[in-house]
């Protein structure tokens, strides 16, 4: 007796990109998550802080389905190199969310403020975008609207039109869990405001 087959789905259709990278958050009990929302553990140097947004389609609606991935130094600018100094600083450099689970089609990261490279960059963090409909997945940077001065000599930040670098600065909040930073992710221009600055890497 045959079986019938049924037609293999299209990777660009989805959503199955945070179903299978962030199994965990999407209650599927016994596949592990290699990386969450959790970038930094309470004992890692710096400050803390919980970055979230959401992202929009070119309707300016909530897309629900997004995996919302960030990479970032530590709060002295260093990059993470190997497994030990992750478990000894409680501090990964990577983070991986979807945007199915939270309310809003929120996503978050608990991490800490980076520090700069150098005196001629501004503190950032790298971020990427995988959704349905897209063929690859876009990047872009985070900046922090209390950088200001960092920020103008920020040779990646300064290249930007001037009149779309706002779309790359997160926004400062004081909230009774402690210091947030609001940066929403536009896929296209609607009515909820300009397309963030993806970068051609």
């Amino acid at each position: 007796m045959s079986k019938k087959l049924h037609q293999t789905p299209s990777q660009t259709v989805g959503p199955y990109f945070a179903y299978g990278l962030a199994p965990s958050q999407y209650g599927y009990p016994f596949l592990r998550s290699l990386f969450t929302p959790v970038v930094a553990q309470p004992q890692a140097a710096g400050e803390h802080i919980r970055l979230v947004g959401q992202v929009y389609d070119g309707a300016g609606k909530t897309i629900n389905d997004a995996l919302v991935e960030i990479h970032q130094r530590n709060a002295r600018g260093e990059l993470m190199q190997s497994p030990v100094q992750v478990k000894a600083e409680g501090f990964t450099g990577f983070g991986r969310c979807g945007t199915g689970t939270l309310a809003g089609d929120c996503y978050e990261f608990f991490t800490v403020k980076p520090g700069a490279i150098d005196p001629a960059q501004a503190p950032f963090i790298d971020v990427c975008v995988t959704a349905r409909g897209l063929l690859l997945h876009v990047f872009s940077r985070i900046y922090f609207e209390d950088e200001a001065a960092a920020n103008a000599k920020d040779k990646a930040f300064m290249s930007v039109p001037a009149d779309r670098r706002h779309t790359l600065v997160a926004q400062r909040q004081q909230t009774p869990a402690g210091i947030q930073y609001r940066f929403d992710i536009r896929m296209q221009d609607s009515a909820r405001g300009r397309e963030t600055v993806f970068f051609d890497l």
